[in-house]
C-alpha cells in the first residue's frame, strides 16, 4: 500500500482523537470493508488493509508517538512493516472481529426459537378454543444446577482458555467462531454431571396451553413469547411458533371468512319457492327463503354466520347456501300425466308468446307504412 496516506485521514479522526474514538472508527471501517461482505472487490480489500494498518499504529501509544513525530519514515526506520496479509490482521484483531461476527463472548444468549404444527377442528377454528400441546425443549439440569459439573465447580475451557471463541483458518481469512467445547461460555466442567453429561441441560417436554382465536385459518402462525428454548448465561428464553392447520368439515366448506354449505332441493320448491331449513356451524337451524323460480347453483346469503375476522372486532363473514336442484326419479303414472300436462301448458305459453311477438311485429310494420 502507499505510505503517503495519512493514518488519521484513513480512519477519519482528528489527530488528537482518544483511543476509544480511534477504535470505534476502525470498527466501522472494518465492518464496511470486510472481505466476507465484499467478495472479489479489490478496492474494498485495499481499504480494509489500510484501515487495519492505521489502527495498528494509532492504537499503540509508542507507534503513534513515533508516527506523530516522524511520519511513515520514522515507523519504517523502527522496523514496522505493517501486515503481510489478511491472516495477520485477523490474528491481531480477533477480539474486534469476534464482536462483529461471533457475538459478544461470555454474554447472555437468547434461547432457540421452537416451532410445532397444531391441527385444529373446523368448529374450534370457528368458535375459538384452547389446546394443550407438549413442546420438546432443553431445560437446565436440576442435578448440577445448570453448571454441567457434578460438584457444581467449573474451570476454564482448555480449548479456548476461557475466551469462548477459537480462531479458524478459512483460506487466507482467519475467523473467530464459538468454541465447540464450551459453546461460548468459556467454562468447562472438570467432573461432568452424570445426568446431563456436562451439557448443562437435559431434554424434556413442557406442556403448555395454546389459545386458539376464533376465525383462525390454515397457514396462520401464532407466536407464544418465552416458550422456546432456555437461554444461556442468564439470557431470555426463545419463542414458540405454532403453525395452524384447520381440518376439513363433513358438510361445510370455507372461502376466506365465509362458511359454504350446499344443499339439494326438488324442482317443486325451486319452482314455487318457499322456506328451507339449513344447519349452521354451531348446530342451530336457520330458515332461508327460496325465491320462486330458483335455478340450479343459486346462492342464498345469510349475513353474520361466517367466521370472525381476526383483528377486526365484531366483523364476521356470511353463511352462503348453494342450491342444487334435483330431477325426480321413479315417477308414478299420475306424476307423469301431470308433468306431460305441465309440458303442454308450457308449449302453449311458448306458442302464444311467439304469436304475440309476430302480431306485434306486423302491427308495427302497418303503423310505420300508414305514417309514411
Amino acid at each position: 500500500m502507499s505510505k503517503k496516506a495519512d493514518y488519521y485521514d484513513i480512519l477519519g479522526v482528528d489527530r488528537n482523537a482518544d483511543p476509544t474514538t480511534i477504535k470505534k472508527a476502525y470498527r466501522s471501517m472494518a465492518l464496511k470493508y470486510h472481505p466476507d461482505r465484499n467478495p472479489g472487490d479489490a478496492q474494498a480489500e485495499e481499504s480494509f488493509k489500510q484501515a487495519a494498518e492505521a489502527y495498528e499504529v494509532l492504537s499503540d501509544p509508542e507507534k503513534r508517538q513515533l508516527y506523530d513525530r516522524y511520519g511513515h519514515d520514522g515507523l519504517s526506520n523502527s522496523g514496522f512493516q505493517g501486515f503481510s496479509g489478511f491472516s495477520d490482521i485477523f490474528s491481531s484483531f480477533g477480539d474486534i472481529f469476534g464482536d462483529f461476527f461471533g457475538g459478544a463472548r461470555n454474554g447472555p444468549k437468547k434461547g432457540r426459537d421452537l416451532g410445532l404444527e397444531l391441527v385444529v377442528d373446523y368448529v374450534e377454528a370457528y368458535t375459538g378454543s384452547e389446546a394443550k400441546v407438549k413442546v420438546p425443549r432443553q431445560e437446565p439440569c436440576e442435578a448440577c444446577a445448570g453448571t454441567g459439573s457434578k460438584s457444581k465447580i467449573v474451570q476454564l475451557c482448555p480449548k479456548c482458555q476461557g475466551e469462548g471463541q477459537v480462531l479458524q483458518n478459512m483460506g487466507f481469512i482467519r475467523m473467530a467462531t464459538t468454541c465447540p467445547q464450551c459453546r461460548g461460555t468459556g467454562e468447562y466442567p472438570s467432573d461432568p454431571c452424570p445426568s446431563c453429561g456436562g451439557r448443562k441441560t437435559i431434554n424434556t417436554q413442557r406442556e403448555i396451553t395454546v389459545r386458539i382465536p376464533a376465525g383462525v385459518n390454515t397457514g396462520a402462525r401464532m407466536r407464544i413469547k418465552g416458550e422456546g428454548g432456555t437461554g444461556e448465561l442468564g439470557g431470555p428464553p426463545g419463542d414458540l411458533y405454532v403453525d395452524i392447520v384447520v381440518k376439513h368439515h363433513e358438510i361445510f366448506g370455507r372461502e376466506r371468512n365465509h362458511v359454504l354449505y350446499e344443499t339439494k332441493i326438488d324442482m317443486v320448491l325451486a319452482s314455487l319457492g318457499g322456506d328451507l331449513e339449513v344447519p349452521t356451524v354451531t348446530g342451530e337451524k336457520r330458515l332461508v327463503k327460496v325465491p320462486e323460480g330458483a335455478q340450479n347453483g343459486k346462492l342464498i346469503r345469510i349475513p353474520g354466520l361466517g367466521f370472525p375476522s381476526l383483528g377486526s372486532s365484531g366483523s364476521r363473514g356470511d353463511l352462503i347456501v348453494a342450491l342444487s336442484v334435483t330431477t325426480p326419479r321413479n315417477l308414478t303414472e299420475r306424476q307423469k300425466e301431470l308433468l306431460e300436462e305441465f309440458a303442454a301448458i308450457e308449449e302453449e305459453k311458448k306458442n302464444e308468446s311467439s304469436l304475440k311477438g309476430w302480431t306485434r311485429k306486423i302491427s308495427d310494420k302497418v303503423k310505420k307504412a300508414l305514417h309514411n
